[in-house]
């Protein structure tokens, strides 16, 4: 592995400064980027500002937050967002704190004083481990966003088959019945909208939440933020609330600065 070339940044803690020095010290000119921590407290605080953290070397026993605890709360801060693989070094290998600990999810531990060189090959192997890691996170989250717009993209061909079947029909399931008042009260700027974006507008108007829209118009909650958002760029609106105001019967005044918009 070139030694300066890595990205991920290690996270050392342990309560004597000394150690965090001479680790710092030793991974840096291995090609390691350190964020050097005394304390557990200090140690959530730089993890949380720094996103290129990937691996995390700690002190099993410290005054605050052993290590074990340290790692469990940096696991609950990053929940399916982030990944990093932690080391746990301890002075004393009682052998239930090795359990513990890697029952927690801690990928391995050295025992005080640390071998240098076992602890580099040590981190290197947890180097490639936390790469595939990533990987699987951001697949989770393209996988989250295709089936957004997997989602988004079947209501709106659902909607644009109606249309294009009978512009005119309001009648099928998951469409509002609009009366020809309601049609002449709706302010100049909104012709532009299609039968399904007024429908979101309207039904914004009357106080109802993504949810309810989605259950009345038949869609999902994901389609309902699409077209709220469709709504407002093409309004010009900055927020729902706006838009609910626009089309509120008790606001005229407010309908007409939005037809002179």
């Amino acid at each position: 592995m070139n030694k300066l070339t890595s990205a991920v940044k290690v996270l050392v803690v342990d309560d004597q400064p000394l150690i965090v020095e001479e680790l710092c010290e030793f991974l840096e000119s291995s090609g390691y980027r350190c964020v050097p921590c005394e304390s557990s407290t200090q140690a959530l605080e730089r993890f949380t500002q720094d996103p290129d953290i990937g691996l995390v070397l700690c002190d099993l026993h410290m005054p605050d937050m052993d290590g074990i605890q340290l790692v469990q709360e940096l696991q609950r801060l990053c929940g399916r967002h982030r990944a990093f693989e932690a080391i746990m070094l301890t002075g004393r290998a009682d052998k239930q704190d090795v359990i513990k600990a890697l029952r927690a999810g801690i990928a391995d531990y050295y025992q005080k004083p640390i071998d240098l060189d076992e602890l580099l090959e040590g981190l290197q192997r947890q180097e490639v481990a936390l790469q595939e890691r990533q990987k699987d996170v951001q697949l989770g989250h393209l996988n989250q966003k295709l089936q957004y717009l997997s989602e988004s993209i079947d209501d709106l061909y659902q909607d644009l088959d109606k249309v294009r079947r009978n512009p005119r029909a309001s009648s099928g399931p998951g469409d509002l019945v609009v009366s020809e008042a309601d049609q002449e009260e709706m302010p100049s700027i909104f012709n532009q909208l299609s039968p399904r974006q007024l429908d979101v507008a309207r039904l914004v108007g009357k106080g109802q939440t993504n949810y309810q829209i989605a259950c009345e118009l038949g869609i999902t909650e994901n389609t309902v933020k699409l077209y709220v958002s469709q709504v407002l760029r093409l309004t010009h609106m900055h927020n729902r609330t706006q838009l609910a105001l626009a089309l509120s019967p008790s606001n005229s005044g407010m309908r007409q600065r939005v037809t002179a918009h």
